[in-house]
């Protein structure tokens, strides 16, 4: 009997143990219950970093042009009097595009629910605010599924593409999927480089430097070399730094403080402001004159180092140092310098 007894007593003991786990609890009342695995794979991608949309997901891939670079599209021939005066279609590269082989496929990077598949695009929306699109894909999954992070397969590159478009968008805004917590693994030892700064008068043409006066603008023309190599017909082609700044120094002080000039490290501005960041004579990679794709050209890119001309009559007769600071995302850095003289005596 006393044998029974603690056996009885050892069988209810584990019953109860069982009945107290919180699944068990929870079911009991007649709420729904969620394993690890399952609400893992149901924010996977919604918060915080995501993998590549391309296999193998746990590797960095070549990106063939960053956010924030510029799209334009000239309705003018390919001149001069075009890329000074042109008009045209001009905004800012919204997302990333990440190298891949036509044909290849392509997954969702976030979990949630496909609200497009169709024209090239598919969008993923978290239910967060946070939503993925992926361009430029012929889709097999279809609007309404369920997505799974890793698991879905979205569709295919389209042919003659090379590529997958990548956009983040919080709430609606762009934000760059390159910032340190977004696309994971991403690493970038790359540096940019500034090639060269210029004057320009108020008229816009080249000023000299030996005595400036007056109200000038400064331009700078500025790359960045992708982290990784890009296959295929993009090999070589630059892309654009993601913030620049400048200020001016004299005898090694600071005379006019640093000034942000370019920030896509995070967002981009309103395509509406497009001239306000680059220079005139700026065009993409493989630029667009009057319809005709212009293919193997690369781009070149001159940025505004400020909105409204600098009136140097706020500055002492004497020799400066302008200091002109590229930087893309991971840190890296690159600076140049031009040296020039303030001679108002005749202004």
């Amino acid at each position: 009997m006393p044998v029974m007894t603690t056996a009885r007593t050892t069988s209810s003991a584990r019953a109860l143990a069982v009945l107290a786990t919180p699944v068990v609890l929870l079911s009991l009342l007649g709420l729904a219950v969620q394993t690890t695995a399952q609400a893992k794979s149901s924010s996977e991608g919604c918060t915080g970093a995501y993998r590549w949309p391309v296999k193998p997901f746990d590797n960095a891939h070549p990106v063939r042009a960053n956010f924030g670079d510029p799209r334009t599209r000239f309705t003018g021939p390919d001149t001069p009097e075009t890329l000074l005066e042109g008009d045209g279609t001009f905004s800012f590269h919204q997302g990333v595009d990440i190298s891949a082989p036509d044909g290849a496929p392509v997954y969702t990077v976030a979990s949630g629910t496909i609200v497009r598949a169709r024209g090239g695009r598919v969008t993923v929306d978290c239910g967060n605010g946070r939503s993925l699109q992926y361009w430029h894909v012929n889709p097999v999954a279809r609007a309404g599924q369920h997505a799974v992070a890793g698991e879905t397969l979205l569709g295919f590159v389209q042919p003659k593409r090379e590529h997958v478009h990548l956009t983040h968008l919080e709430r609606g805004r762009a934000v760059n999927p390159l910032a340190p917590g977004h696309l994971t693994p991403y690493r970038d030892a790359t540096k940019p480089r500034v090639l060269g700064i210029a004057v320009r008068g108020v008229d816009g043409e080249p000023a000299q430097t030996i005595a400036v006066s007056g109200r000038v603008s400064f331009v700078a023309e500025a790359v960045d070399t992708p982290a990784l190599p890009v296959p295929g017909r993009w090999h070589g082609f630059p892309v654009t730094p993601a913030r620049l700044s400048w200020r001016i120094e004299r005898d090694g002080r600071v005379v006019v403080a640093q000034r942000i000039v370019r920030d896509v490290a995070r967002t981009v501005p309103r395509n509406d402001r497009f001239w306000e960041t680059f220079a005139r004579a700026t065009h993409q990679n493989w630029p667009i004159f009057d319809g005709h794709k212009y293919q193997f050209v690369p781009g070149r890119y001159l940025f505004r180092l400020s909105a409204r001309p600098l009136d140097t009559r706020k500055l002492a007769d004497g020799d400066y140092e302008l200091v002109v600071v590229a930087e893309d995302t991971a840190g890296n850095r690159d600076e140049r310098h031009l040296s020039f003289s303030v001679d108002n005596s005749t202004s």
